[in-house]
Order: C-alpha cells, then structure tokens, then sequence
C-alpha cells in the first residue's frame, strides 16, 4: 500500500501595471510592480507520512502549491506513486545497483532507492528544493547529522553541462538507472530533459536505462516526448502492467523504460 499527498496545482501569478487613470495612460511611462522573488517562496512545511510497500517515512512537503515560482519539487507529484510502485515489484533488479533521480523533488523516491541501491543521487536544479530535500535526509537519519554513505544531493539544470559533469567526476562509473517522476509536464523543458538522459545513458559503457514515470496530461506533450526521444534516438518502451489513474482519476500514467538504440 501506498499513501500520497494531494496532487499540485498551479496558480498564476504575473506582474500588474501601475494603475493609472484613461485619460493619463498615453502620457505616462508604463510602469510594472517588481516583486522579490521571496513573496513567491513558501516553506510552510508540514511533516507527512508515506508509506510505501514495508518502508516507513517521515518527510517535510508543501500540501499545495499556493505560487508559479519555480518549486514545483516542494511537492509530491502524482507520478511518485507510479515509480515507487515500479521500484517496489521490482525491487530484485535495484539491488546494489547506482541510481541518479532528475528532478528528486522532496526526495521520497531517492530515500526509497536508498534502502536497496548502493548509490543514489537526487537532483534538483533550484535551492529551496534542494534544502528540503536535505532536511528530509536529515529525518531519516538524524544519528548522522543527514549524512548517508549512499544518498546524496546535488544541483542539476537540465543541459547545464559543466553541473553534470561536476556530478560525473564524483561517479567516474557513471549510474545503472536513471529516475525520473512526473517531469514531463512543460514541453519546452523536453529537448534540454532528453539531453541530459542521452548524456548520462551514454556515459556508462556498460548500460544505463533511463526510467520514466509518465503522467499523460495533454497530448501535445504525448507526442513531443516521443519526438524528443526519437530525435536523440532513444528507444521508448512502456513497462507492461504499469497504467493506473492518478491524481484522483482525472489522469492516467505509466512507466517508460528508455535506453540507447542499438544500431549496426
């Protein structure tokens, strides 16, 4: 059994003109309300328990996104659950092996991996996920101050090559999977997303497959998925026996198994 935290949504919000009056609007310079980017930032935190298959954990999570400021990982997405429950019935295949997670959010799958993986390493590319992310490392393992011999955090921009290679150089082997939950929800992020996967897949010699827990929202983003896969020539596969309705059933997703395409 595994329980969740309500699905994300979204607010927009976008900065006002000065208000001025009809007659004055075509003399006056128009000008716009600029707001620190911290009247966006929420860490209202609240400590929820997740459940997932015999693993028990307590972790800091926003129970809705209240703002458009770019900390959607402060959430937990409905993709999560698909992973996780991929992970867990498959538990066999993970076992010793070296996972990195894009897009890690609050870190739930990443402290999952941590009980059967050899090395995790959870990615985000914003500050203020990447330091909950760490307090919930901290909450599972508070005897060590947060430090785990196999989990750790680092930051990771999509396509930002100098950060992956950072996060290369201290994993000189490359990993065996590659994570990721929910991260296909804007389609301009898909070309820099698959770039960075092709990267990582082709770094290890020995194989990497990249898995993918899809949450199907629009069909223009359906599509440009396979697209973007197809350009860098990745094979897609969906996993068998993996489609359930999240999200309360308003969507469905699945698992996505990608590798490199072998050619001759």
């Amino acid at each position: 059994m595994i329980m969740y935290a309500m699905a994300p949504s979204s607010t927009k919000l976008v900065p006002l003109p000065d208000p001025v009056s009809s007659s004055t609007a075509s003399n006056a310079e128009e000008e716009e309300v600029c707001l620190d980017e911290s009247f966006f930032i929420n860490e209202d935190y609240t400590l929820q328990t997740y459940v997932i298959g015999n693993y028990v954990f307590e972790m800091l999570c926003l129970p809705s996104s209240s703002t458009d400021y770019d900390l959607t990982g402060q959430l937990l997405w409905p993709g999560t659950t698909i992973l996780n429950d991929y992970l867990i019935h498959n538990i066999e295949h993970f076992q010793g092996s070296s996972v990195i997670e894009l897009g890690s959010g609050i870190g739930l799958t990443g402290l999952l991996c941590g009980h059967f993986c050899d090395q995790v390493v959870m990615t985000d590319h914003n500050d203020i996920v990447l330091k909950v992310m760490q307090k919930n490392i901290n909450l599972q393992h508070p005897r060590t101050g947060g430090r785990s011999a196999n989990i750790e955090c680092e930051m990771l921009d999509w396509g930002n090559r100098h950060q992956l290679d950072v996060i290369l150089h201290k994993h000189k082997r490359g990993f065996d999977f590659v994570l990721g939950a929910d991260i296909c929800y804007q389609q301009s992020s898909l070309p820099l997303l698959f770039a960075t996967v092709k990267h990582l897949l082709a770094y290890n010699e020995a194989g990497c497959k990249f898995l993918l827990a899809y949450v199907s929202r629009t069909k223009s983003v359906d599509a440009a998925v396979l697209v973007e896969a197809s350009k860098l020539n990745l094979e897609v596969c969906e996993a068998p026996n993996t489609r359930s309705l999240v999200a309360g059933g308003v969507h469905e997703g699945f698992m996505f198994e990608i590798s490199l395409r072998i050619t001759h």
